[in-house]
């Protein structure tokens, strides 16, 4: 099947949806029944080469990409003639007559605009209505996600729930080789025994409690430091107040983005990985943690819960001080934390990218079935 996947959207830095697309598009290019066109930003192609037929003519800037998107990516289609597209991020071409798959990551842009920029509100809602009314197939990464779409859009579109995979090549509890988790975090400035994050900041991944409840065992933990490793997103000033107000600030490292060579290091060689997000579609950093066998803590209430399935200490979302009882735990390492750690081990196991991009697979075929009966 010659399926044509927009991998426009994805970032210089990837990080959320932009490591879904690469992971999965890596994953279908090792297949034989799949036969890749990946449709990229124009100068963008060099990172898609060797993973199908690139076709580099997306523009740069995200309104001119958007637009473009409706314009021209349509005739583009057209000359490709690929059996199904897929729209990894939110959208599809609507007036392509190319049968239609998107993914929809999670419906914040409904339930929470506040923590997206104003001007991406109105475009994705209306986006997620249209995929859900038009597209040909739909895939949620989880059931959270998709159980909130049924609820607001009601699609017409069958929902398919595919979760996440992990790349266990590199997420391991064991490093590749004795000395190279620690030169990693020596090239980052970090020191052991640290808690960490791992993720873009923004809004929603609630940093600042995570801050308030790190100062407020610190004064116990006197040698623990809390490691912040992820590229600024938008609405950073209330981490930087978190920071400038807390007591142990001296012990707070941001690290800035990081490689991806260096994010299990930092997983696997940490105290305790919080992951405090107020919601999340799925979490891909928690899961990773897990398959690292790192004590994980993170929230109740969304796809967090549902991924972690048991694996993790979960708390109310913004409760710092329920976050703080379970940072505190999980670096006195509780009598529950061995079992964690197994259990982790276990759910990571089910989740790979190539049952991930088989189950895509099967999406797509559905699609051009569907396509054709209508």
């Amino acid at each position: 099947m010659r399926v044509s996947v927009d991998v426009s959207a994805v970032p210089d830095r990837p990080a959320g949806a932009g490591r879904y697309t690469i992971d999965l598009v890596q994953a279908l290019s090792r297949r034989d029944d799949v036969e890749l066109v990946l449709v990229s930003r124009g100068g963008d192609g060099d990172r898609w080469a060797g993973l199908g037929d690139v076709v580099p003519a997306a523009p740069d800037h995200r309104p001119l990409r958007l637009a473009w998107e409706q314009v021209r990516l349509p005739r583009i289609l057209r000359k490709l003639a690929p059996d199904v597209h897929h729209g990894p991020h939110y959208t599809m071409p609507e007036a392509s007559k190319v049968p239609k798959v998107v993914t929809i990551h999670d419906l914040t842009f409904f339930d929470h605009p506040e923590w997206h920029e104003r001007s991406k509100v109105p475009f994705f809602r209306r986006a997620i209505r249209v995929a859900s009314r038009h597209a040909d197939a739909l895939v949620c990464v989880s059931r959270t996600t998709a159980n909130r779409l049924r609820e607001e859009c009601s699609p017409a579109a069958p929902i398919a729930v595919i979760p996440h995979g992990v790349d266990h090549s590199r997420f391991t509890p064991a490093p590749p080789s004795p000395d190279a988790d620690r030169l990693v975090l020596d090239g980052l400035g970090v020191r052991r025994p640290f808690v960490t994050f791992v993720g873009t900041i923004e809004p929603r991944k609630d940093v600042p409690s995570l801050v308030r409840a790190f100062d407020r065992i610190a004064a116990v933990h006197t040698d623990l430091t809390l490691v912040i490793a992820g590229g600024d997103g938008w609405g950073t000033d209330a981490l930087d107040t978190a920071i400038a107000m807390a007591r142990h600030r001296d012990r707070i490292l941001r690290t800035g983005y990081v490689p991806d060579e260096a994010v299990p290091a930092l997983l696997r060689s940490a105290a305790v990985v919080a992951y405090p997000s107020l919601e999340e579609g799925f979490g891909l950093p928690a899961l990773e943690a897990l398959a690292c066998a790192a004590p994980l803590v993170s929230t109740t209430g969304s796809a967090m819960e549902e991924v972690a399935a048991g694996a993790a200490l979960l708390v109310p979302p913004a409760d710092v001080e329920a976050l703080a009882g379970a940072l505190d735990m999980a670096v006195r390492q509780d009598s529950g934390l061995a079992g964690r750690r197994e259990r982790g081990l276990t759910v990571a196991a089910r989740h790979t990218w190539e049952a991930s991009a088989a189950r895509h697979a099967e999406v797509y075929v559905a699609a051009v079935d569907l396509a054709r009966r209508r």
